[in-house]
């Protein structure tokens, strides 16, 4: 039974939304929880509204019904009927110019994420839609391999993935980042993989043989060794001690891993600094990173409110650093400032990360993936048996 036949089957009837004529239809599926006596919890409870409509909605308590928010929103998944897999960009300060989103929108829930506000685009607001509204791009893996066989494709490191996780819960269900590494291993182009959830260990056969060929790389992304304070913070992520896990095997199968402190939370996380990167050396992590918290548009009044739910006697320090670190403010836009910050804590701050990271051995070495051996697998008949022969772009003249 196919995915979409299995969904009919589940749940309710799809419906549909937006211009037949368009480049995008999307199709919504509403998921029913089935699991007894489970409540998942959520990030957030806001809605944050979107910047780009001016229709809001209020709640209102009539005096009949309960004024209190659902404990969990069934989540909805929405199909993405893109014409294209990949995304690009040209900042300076991110290191790929390709990416891949298997899915928009994240059940993950970090209150931190920077990636909220891209809701906006969709016409969801950056709060619990961002979180219960899951768009799923169903044929990634089928529109990278057209992208791939054309001539016009460059080999280069693609990112997965550039705006949500690529292993969160709705991966157990559709499976789509599992098909694209499928897709990346028969072309033998580099992939770059960067994840909170330890359902990466899943695919360890096909990001073996990736890393075999120079073509994967993996990073854990942890923000706190504390249990409770990750669960609140981020509550449908792995644990820390299974991202850890996850780095120690990996590593052990010959896969290039390293850890990602992303966000870094001044005045919350950053006396972490020591214990989080020995826990990942003693896993067997060969690199390590930080990003600080960002707090673009919608993402900082969940932020704010996550903090004077979950921590609020640490909240006015927490803010306090982030403004010593951004000109007074919460977040800096500009490019070189918004990863890091500025100032005398930002270069405390960094200066630390990098001494702790060089006395444990870590970035001795980058990672240094490869695309000479990306091929173009044959259409099936006979033209299979000479794939490995096919020229590639490499081969083949530019511009006709």
């Amino acid at each position: 039974m196919s995915v979409r036949e299995s969904l009919k089957r589940k749940f309710i009837s799809p419906f549909r939304f937006g211009d037949v004529n368009s480049r995008q239809t999307i199709t919504i599926f509403l998921l029913h929880r089935t699991e007894k006596g489970t409540v998942a919890k959520r990030g957030t409870h806001l809605d944050t509204g979107n910047r780009f409509t001016p229709r809001t909605s209020e709640r209102f308590d009539d005096g009949w019904e309960s004024f209190t928010e659902e404990p969990d929103p069934r989540t909805q998944f929405i199909d993405d009927h893109s014409r294209s897999a990949f995304a690009t960009n040209s900042s300076p300060d991110i290191p790929f110019t390709h990416s891949i989103n298997p899915y928009r929108g994240c059940e993950h829930g970090c209150a931190y994420c920077y990636a909220r506000p891209t809701h906006e685009y969709l016409g969801f607001n950056a709060g619990l839609d961002f979180e219960t509204k899951i768009v799923v791009k169903r044929d990634a893996a089928r529109l990278a391999r057209e992208a791939m066989m054309k001539r016009s494709w460059k080999p280069t490191v693609v990112s997965m993935s550039g705006v949500t996780d690529p292993y969160q819960p709705a991966e157990r269900r559709f499976g789509i980042t599992r098909e694209i590494l499928e897709t990346m291993l028969e072309f033998r182009n580099p992939i770059g993989i960067i994840t909170k959830n330890a359902l990466v260990l899943r695919d360890i056969d096909l990001l073996a043989e990736l890393a075999r060929h120079r073509c994967a790389m993996v990073f854990l992304s942890i923000t706190t060794l504390d249990r409770d304070l990750a669960r609140r913070l981020e509550p449908r992520t792995s644990t820390p001690e299974l991202r850890l896990e996850a780095i120690r095997r990996l590593s052990g199968a010959g896969i290039p891993v390293g850890v990602m402190m992303a966000p870094l939370i001044p005045g919350l996380t950053d006396k972490e600094i020591p214990a989080l990167l020995n826990a990942a050396v003693d896993a067997g992590a060969r690199n390590a990173f930080f990003t600080m918290l960002r707090l673009p548009l919608a993402v900082r009044p969940i932020f704010l409110d996550w903090l004077e739910r979950e921590e609020p006697g640490r909240a006015l320090k927490v803010q306090h650093a982030l403004e010593d670190m951004r000109d007074g403010k919460l977040n800096l836009a500009e490019f070189g400032d918004r990863m890091g910050g500025n100032g005398a804590r930002a270069r405390m701050i960094s200066h630390f990360f990098k001494l702790t990271a060089r006395r444990l051995g870590l970035n001795r070495e980058g990672i240094a993936l490869s695309t000479e051996n990306f091929r173009r697998p044959g259409i099936g008949g006979q033209m299979g048996l000479f794939a490995d022969c096919l020229p590639t772009s490499h081969d083949r003249p530019t511009g006709g």
